[in-house]
């Protein structure tokens, strides 16, 4: 059958691909990438107070695979946002603040029940804010150039034979038996893009689908995989060898695309957890010498959570109350570790060396 961009693509083939995806060349780049994977794993442990990676990595994953879908925000009011999530009112702000939200919903359900389908639902739910279901009989839609109108591809039709499709997806990704975890995430992430289950909201929940079966699979054991840099500076490849699995059937450069991103994020994460964990050493030297009488490895884990901080969070955390609280973020302003910002009646302090390491 031919491939006709503007029909329904209802023959989408099911899993597993028809051919061997486990190539000589394949199987070479999972290794490379299985590895670097296991040090980006291990090096989590190199911060004690995980938190610290929860917020300030996955907000950066969040904002780079918004901008794939053209949601671009800055990093200083992506960064003054989370300070406090719920008073945010820029519209792009408040679509990637919702992806990292997502990100953490779908890992607190996979704490108490296995990867599904139905829990990438629940996260495309996040992300719209609103409730969401699979495409149903009547829903289609239609990926092109919104400019041109030109049509490059139209997903299978809705209803019975998408859930089919679906079902084929997550029985293939959950089997007993098939490639590597690495190879069946990889296919599997071009499969949810051909499928298309959502009106909306295909492309971020596809994202996170690969760094929860990560997790899923025992790869990660926290969601700070960074994938969407490496996918929006290959922009390009990553459509065009989506496109060619679809019309020629490529799936090995395909599957070397993306072991390659998971591979190249891998090592670059744990380049930035490492900078993470050495500069928390740092302050922490810094602040024992000359702030012997506020010290404490408490107060310094909570400017590390994010790169902007307020007194609230210091009395939240029960550090100190309000008027301490503000003492011990000057302090830390004179010694240079922050900088106080007036915000209307509140300070706000940025924490510049942080930005730093996770934006580099």
């Amino acid at each position: 059958m031919t491939f006709d961009p503007q029909s329904p693509y209802d023959a989408l083939p099911l899993l597993p691909p028809a051919q061997d995806v486990e190539t000589r060349a394949v199987l070479k780049q999972c290794l490379r990438a299985t590895r670097a994977l296991a040090e980006l794993k291990g090096s989590g442990g190199l911060i004690p107070d995980q938190a610290i990676l929860i917020n300030a990595i996955p907000l950066q994953e969040a904002k780079l695979s918004s901008e794939i879908e053209n949601i671009v925000t800055t990093q200083d009011d992506l960064f003054n946002a989370a300070l406090d999530e719920t008073h945010a009112t820029d519209p792009q702000i408040k679509e990637v603040l919702r992806y990292r939200m997502a990100l953490r919903h779908g890992y607190e359900i996979l704490a108490d029940r296995p990867f599904s389908m139905g829990m990438i639902r629940d996260v495309c739910s996040q992300l719209m804010d609103a409730q969401v279901d699979f495409r149903g009989a009547h829903d289609r839609v239609a990926i092109g150039n919104p400019q041109t109108r030109q049509i490059s591809y139209t997903p299978p039709s809705g209803g019975p034979l998408l859930r089919d499709k679906i079902d084929n997806l997550e029985h293939y990704l959950l089997s007993e038996n098939g490639p590597d975890p690495l190879i069946r995430m990889a296919v599997a992430h071009y499969q949810f893009e051909a499928i298309h289950p959502f009106n909306d909201g295909n492309g971020r929940s596809g994202r996170i689908m690969n760094i929860l079966y990560l997790l899923h699979a025992g790869l990660l054991h926290i969601p700070v995989l960074y994938l969407s840099r490496f996918i929006i500076q290959n922009k390009p490849d990553y459509y065009r060898l989506l496109r060619d699995v679809t019309e020629t059937d490529a799936w090995e450069p395909w599957l070397l695309y993306m072991l390659r991103g998971v591979e190249e994020t891998a090592n670059w994460t744990t380049s930035r957890i490492v900078a993470i964990r050495d500069l928390f050493e740092q302050t922490v030297n810094l602040c024992r010498t000359r702030l012997p009488n506020i010290y404490s490895k408490e107060l310094l884990e909570i400017i590390f959570q994010q790169p902007y901080c307020k007194i609230s969070f210091l009395v939240n955390a029960g550090i100190a109350k309000r008027q301490t609280a503000s003492v011990y973020l000057q302090e830390l302003e004179k010694i240079g570790v922050l900088q106080g910002e007036k915000r209307g009646r509140e300070t706000v302090y940025k924490h510049p060396a942080l930005l730093e390491v996770l934006t580099a």
